[in-house]
């Protein structure tokens, strides 16, 4: 226990508390505009991350996960509600309110790319040590989260998203038995199978890491 280093993990945790934070913002905004003031009404169309934080899935299984050997990252913040019935289309709409989630974390870090490279870039300033490995985790950290979000499973953004094109029947199927699903693919992280999802988060991060600086 004495090798843990206590600024890393807040970083880590700030970083993606915030993160969770504004992906589940978009969602309400997206409703909002759609037609359905549900996450409004509740408190939840905020970046306050205390709105979204789950106990269990945004600050225990974080925790744990970044402190195994295998650094597995898992977790989640409280899903905003939003009432399909209230929403202008809903077949249509609830695709593009879940589309927004992991939008919301490719924009996060294309926008922290940019920042990064203003910094070296234009301004000439030395980004290095802390602050740097803060910005390649920022960047990493949101398209990882983009990247298991569009798995095309209940209850993640990507099983709603693929739900536009499937048939009602068989997306109801797939509705109900969404924790089972996610149960196999919380298993699924902790034994390891879960590394698939670094290889394209990783290849992203390198790449514009590699163009801000």
């Amino acid at each position: 226990m004495e090798n843990i280093n206590l600024a890393e993990l807040m970083l880590f945790l700030i970083t993606f508390l915030f993160s969770l934070s504004f992906h589940e913002f978009a969602h309400g905004w997206v409703a909002h505009l759609r037609g359905d003031d549900t996450a409004k009404i509740m408190g939840r169309l905020t970046l306050n991350p205390i709105a979204h934080a789950d106990i269990i899935g945004t600050i225990i299984l974080p925790i744990i996960g970044w402190l195994s050997p295998v650094k597995f990252l898992i977790g989640w913040a409280k899903p905003v509600p939003v009432n399909p019935r209230n929403l202008k289309d809903p077949k249509n709409d609830m695709f593009w309110v879940a589309l927004a989630g992991p939008a919301a974390n490719v924009i996060l870090a294309v926008v922290a790319t940019l920042i990064l490279a203003l910094c070296t870039g234009v301004f000439g300033l030395i980004v290095k040590g802390a602050l740097l490995r803060a910005f390649a985790q920022f960047i990493y950290f949101n398209f990882l989260l983009a990247v298991f979000n569009l798995i095309p499973l209940h209850p993640l953004d990507g099983g709603k998203i693929i739900g536009r094109f499937l048939p009602d029947s068989f997306n109801q199927m797939l509705e109900q038995y969404q924790m089972f699903i996610m149960v196999g693919l919380m298993a699924s992280f902790y034994l390891g199978f879960g590394r698939i999802l670094l290889v394209p988060a990783m290849w992203m991060a390198e790449l514009m890491f590699q163009l801000a600086i």
